[in-house]
């Protein structure tokens, strides 16, 4: 009897040294989501990683969303920063759409941050250029070809959509007007760059997942840094001028085996946090 509890002892507290190795999960929403749009991620969580600490921050939250992105980038910095301080083998992000540029943003400029997988959630990394739902609610007189009036203006660049639609069409006036998407990019001058490339390769891994049938993200390809050229042909990450030159770390990522894609048909843009087979498929592998 002694010696099978002694072995029951052992079984239970090798289930807890599991649970306690797994690292915080933090997720960050996309435009006009709350924290409570993600229950169903955290529960997916929490089955497959017992005891896991999960944080969905509660911050700009629908209309709120819209505001400028760095500031939304220094307030969740902020929230996360004690979070990250109280993890000492680090942290893992789960960032949903604009959370994912947002997610950027904070890698880019935080020097000591500790996250490990930086998970890309159908996020529009290389910009946005399509007349979506949101685009028809946020600027009802406006259709893609003509959004850049607004959007390339000081006025625009105070709305988060502004800060990462990108115009093939009118690449200068992107290039000279973004004052988010560009200058993250290092397409734009940024005294800078050096710097935040270095913190943004602090991260062991990313992971870009979206799909063809999203519906929003568009052309869905961004949220694996491929985008639109001139002639609206999609050229995907591999040949886009910011991986050639690795002018932001991507190219290193890929050169140590720590970017992975993602993709999945089927799966419509509001859906990819409650899917559980994506994130049996994308996401669960990652957060070990």
């Amino acid at each position: 009897m002694m010696k099978g509890a002694c072995v029951w002892s052992l079984v239970t507290v090798c289930v807890l040294c599991v649970c306690v190795a797994y690292k915080p999960v933090i997720i960050i929403h996309g435009l006009f989501d709350t924290s409570a749009d993600f229950i169903n991620l955290h529960r997916f969580i929490n089955l497959s990683h017992p005891g896991t600490n999960v944080t969905v921050l509660d911050l700009f939250d629908r209309s709120a969303s819209l505001q400028p992105l760095w500031k939304q980038v220094e307030g969740f910095k902020e929230a996360i920063y004690p979070i990250m301080q109280h993890a000492a083998d680090g942290v893992h992000l789960i960032c949903y759409s604009q959370g994912g540029l947002v997610c950027r943003g904070i890698l880019s400029t935080l020097p000591d941050h500790n996250v490990h997988s930086f998970i890309s959630l159908s996020a529009p990394q290389a910009g946005q250029y399509g007349d979506t739902d949101y685009l028809k609610y946020l600027f009802p007189q406006f259709v893609k070809s003509n959004l850049y009036h607004v959007c390339y203006t000081a006025v625009g660049q105070k709305i988060s959509i502004c800060n990462y639609w990108n115009d093939p069409h009118h690449r200068d006036m992107y290039i000279n007007s973004s004052d988010y998407l560009a200058i993250l990019n290092n397409e734009k001058e940024n005294p800078n760059s050096t710097a935040w490339k270095q913190n943004f390769l602090r991260i062991k891994k990313l992971v870009l997942i979206g799909g063809a049938d999203d519906g929003v993200i568009t052309p869905w390809q961004s949220s694996q840094f491929g985008f639109y050229d001139e002639n609206e042909t999609v050229v995907e990450m591999k040949n886009q001028k910011v991986f050639l030159t690795d002018i932001f770390g991507l190219k290193t990522l890929y050169a140590r085996g720590d970017l992975a894609l993602c993709s999945m048909a089927g799966v419509a843009h509001v859906f990819w946090h409650s899917n559980e087979t994506v994130y049996k498929t994308c996401i669960e592998k990652w957060l070990t």
